[in-house]
């Protein structure tokens, strides 16, 4: 029998990047791989992704979106014909010049993101206002050669949906951008208990080769904002660059409008970074891939086992159950399971079975207590919708603790030095003033929020007229 117990973790307080790369090891989300800034994900969380990929799917294919596949490799070429495109990508690019021992006479660009081969091919598939509107998704990796990476954060490969379409007109195309928004929105914020802030990304800020892109922000546990989503309406700028044309309904040859909208394995580390405690994950219930864990107590007294076993097959028809039979130590079993961030531990031994009672353990709040067997099954349902309730709840009074209106940059200076979080302050729409504050402070635009209010009629920085309420943060 191991005597091994589960390793605390580094304090939030004292380390939090430290804290963070112990919890996705030892919860056992990734391991490394032997490429600098590439993680393997194992099983736990590959399943946590696949739970969150499959509600987005769910949604997606709601909204009217059809699945396809795009290839790996895209050829130089093809990457720069639309500009600003290429221009934004181009220090993330990873190349191939090497099929075997001979050198391409072309290069080939690992797929960073795919707007020019759906672009080629929708120019091949539309033709009239009839094959419009095209509503397509692709679930694919992609890779991005950063130079400082981080597990979930910033890989040099990640896992993503890519959704890409084509519209008749601008306003369609902007429905589309705004609809996508919030299908993400209501993710994070229903599913993974996360709450966002909609709005506008800067100019400065936007996607590469869109019109505007549309973003939701969230706020992590160390007051450091995560893009967490985006949408981005393309406008006719790819459509102008490949061709993509069709008869109008006034028999005219028209661009197409296009949009843009990704979702990555990125909100995992926004999971952890929200909900996660000093002593480790905590996993909403609704995202969970285990929702409850029963963890037999003198289990090699006679029946306990086989009573456990009884109250997994009953339970798993409509709750995800676990249970660890094996011959660790109980007190392993607790502090693996609260690592991990199991939202519910059932605790159950002889004594128990006796009284036609059990023990509930939850991952949020700590708390544990008694329950009858008589309308268990319920109970555990409504307590793990009490759970993902109360994370959100929490989520928002943090994030809410960490919004700070400022009206003076030296306020701005001082608040961000002093809680950081949210800086919420008036700008003018000059990228010279955006600059000067990151340059200054750290602190990037997140975004020109949706719900717009004026807290005075001059920009942080200049002291001319205001034209936008933003949030500012320091981001990762």
């Amino acid at each position: 029998m191991t005597k091994e117990f589960v390793k605390n973790v580094t304090s939030m307080q004292d380390d939090f990047a430290q804290w963070y790369t112990d919890v996705v090891t030892k919860a056992e989300l990734i391991d490394y791989s032997s490429v600098r800034g590439s993680m393997i994900l194992r099983p736990y969380g590959y399943a946590i992704w696949e739970n969150i990929q499959q509600e987005l799917d769910k949604q997606i294919k709601a909204t009217g979106h059809e699945n396809v596949y795009m290839p790996l490799f895209i050829p130089e070429s093809l990457l720069q014909k639309e500009k600003d495109h290429i221009e934004g990508f181009a220090p993330e690019v990873a190349w191939v010049t090497h099929g075997g021992e001979e050198k391409l006479t072309e290069r080939l660009c690992v797929r960073p993101t795919s707007e020019v081969l759906f672009a080629e091919h929708f120019k091949n598939i539309i033709h009239s206002h009839r094959d419009l509107p095209k509503l397509y998704n692709q679930w694919s990796n992609v890779v991005r050669w950063e130079k400082t990476t981080r597990p979930f954060l910033r890989t040099l490969e990640f896992l993503w949906q890519e959704g890409h379409t084509c519209h008749e007109t601008d306003e369609e195309a902007h429905d589309e951008t705004v609809r996508m928004l919030n299908v993400y929105a209501d993710l994070c914020e229903e599913f993974l208990a996360i709450p966002v802030v909609k709005g506008q990304k800067t100019e400065k800020e936007k996607f590469a080769g869109a019109k505007y892109t549309y973003t939701i922000e969230s706020l992590m546990h160390d007051g450091k904002a995560l893009q967490s989503g985006t949408s981005h309406h393309l406008g006719n700028g790819f459509a102008k660059a490949f061709g993509i044309e069709f008869t109008n309904r006034e028999g005219k040859l028209q661009t197409v409008q296009q949009t843009s909208w990704g979702f990555t394995t990125r909100i995992i580390g926004a999971m952890i970074m929200v909900h996660g405690d000093e002593r480790g994950l905590v996993v909403p219930p609704k995202i969970a891939p285990t929702q409850l864990m029963i963890v037999p107590i003198a289990q090699h007294k006679e029946g306990v086992l086989d009573f456990a076993y009884d109250l997994k097959e009953k339970l798993s028809q409509t709750i995800r159950t676990g249970i660890d039979a094996s011959d660790k130590k109980p007190g392993w079993k607790f502090n693996e399971y609260e690592m991990k961030g199991i939202p519910l531990r059932l605790e159950v031994g002889p004594r128990d079975i006796e009284q036609d009672q059990v023990i509930l353990v939850r991952r949020d709040t700590g708390e544990k207590e008694t329950v009858p067997l008589k309308g268990l099954e319920s109970y555990i349902q409504n307590t793990l919708s009490h759970i993902q309730d109360n994370l959100f709840k929490k989520a928002k009074t943090h994030r809410e603790d960490q919004t700070t209106t400022v009206t003076t940059f030296d306020e701005f200076k001082n608040k961000l030095s002093e809680i950081g979080g949210f800086m919420k302050a008036m700008w003018c729409g000059d990228e010279a003033c955006e600059s000067f504050i990151k340059d200054e402070t750290g602190a990037t635009s997140r975004c020109i929020p949706f719900e717009q209010e004026k807290l005075s009629d001059k920009c942080i920085c200049c002291d001319q007229q205001a034209k936008h309420l933003v949030y500012w943060a320091k981001a990762y």
